[in-house]
């Protein structure tokens, strides 16, 4: 069985692109460009709570970097460095292999350099820190969010939730359906380019990750604002629109999460500006309500207000 060092000179040293010093020593060398400011964050992944234990490692490697550098993509930063601590019941080496393959495809895709971290033996939790930069006050804030913007989201949003609840037996979806769904869930793809063109555009943002009620939320709070959005005008792939007649999906819909888009707001005058954006990006981005100046969150279905319970993912309340 390889050890501890092993594991990480086999499967988790690679070459960089950014760093002065890397994996290896007691403290990886990191440099931002002149004229930036580094943007940082972390995320634990958590097996039973955040994802299955069964879930193939490749698919855990890419996203366990993957919602990390969504976080970079909701400030309109440049990710470029990251540190993996890794606990594993055993040293499998099947396993790691293929977890280091998906999480540097992941980082090869995005460009972020891994730079150092820990592995040890434990109940299976993945916790990486992620590192970016962005011209000194140019990062895009959660505080930014001004009465009479738009508010906006890239993609498509519910699949993620639709698939997760059918794998936990919650929900039943076709084979077909199932199939068009998993990649939501499993693979997302972090809007890095959309965050880099929302720069001196988007007045906030942030990355759905609990769902969309519960992290438009922050934006509110945050920027003391309100919101009054428009369930038709969500964006949903066509498989969550067949459902979207029953309330359990309306719910995955608005606060199911785990979509990783953007949702962000900006002025009324760059609607033109946004949806040229989409064009050049390949991108879907829609326009699903508006800020208030009045605290609440209001979302309207087919004229009436809904009734909203639960809005997104907590940790402590299930």
């Amino acid at each position: 069985m390889p050890s501890e060092f092993e594991l990480i000179r086999q499967y988790f040293t690679r070459p960089t692109n950014h760093t002065s010093l890397g994996v290896g020593d007691d403290a990886a060398l990191i440099q931002p460009a002149s004229g930036h400011e580094l943007a940082i964050s972390a995320d634990m992944l958590v097996a039973g709570t955040h994802f299955l234990a069964d879930t193939d490692p490749y698919q855990l490697g890419w996203k366990s970097l993957a919602v990390n550098i969504s976080d970079m993509a909701a400030m309109g930063a440049e990710p470029r460095w990251a540190t993996l601590a890794l606990a594993i019941p055993e040293a499998n080496e099947h396993w790691v292999a293929a977890f280091a393959n998906g999480f540097f495809a992941c980082a090869e895709r995005f460009q972020v350099d891994l730079i150092g971290g820990d592995t040890t033996r434990g109940p299976l939790c993945i916790s990486v820190q992620i590192m970016g930069q962005v011209p000194i006050g140019k990062a895009i804030r959660r505080d930014g969010a001004k009465a009479g913007d738009d508010v906006w989201v890239s993609g498509q949003l519910g699949n993620a939730a639709l698939a997760l609840n059918h794998l936990l037996g919650e929900y039943s979806l076709a084979d077909h359906e199932l199939k068009q769904a998993l990649p939501a869930l499993l693979k997302p793809q972090p809007r890095v380019e959309l965050g880099l063109a929302l720069r001196g555009t988007a007045h906030s943002a942030i990355d759905i990750s609990d769902g969309l009620l519960a992290d438009l939320g922050h934006i509110l709070e945050q920027s003391n604002v309100g919101a009054e959005i428009n369930l038709a005008q969500v964006p949903c792939s066509g498989i969550v629109q067949q459902h979207l007649d029953q309330v359990s999906v309306q719910n995955m819909l608005l606060a199911g999460g785990d979509d990783y888009e953007l949702c962000f707001t900006a002025p009324v005058n760059e609607h033109d500006q946004i949806q040229k954006m989409a064009r050049g990006l390949g991108l879907q981005l829609s326009r699903i309500g508006s800020i208030t100046g009045q605290a609440g969150l209001i979302v309207r279905h087919r004229g009436n207000i809904m009734n909203i319970g639960k809005t997104g993912f907590d940790h402590f309340n299930r």
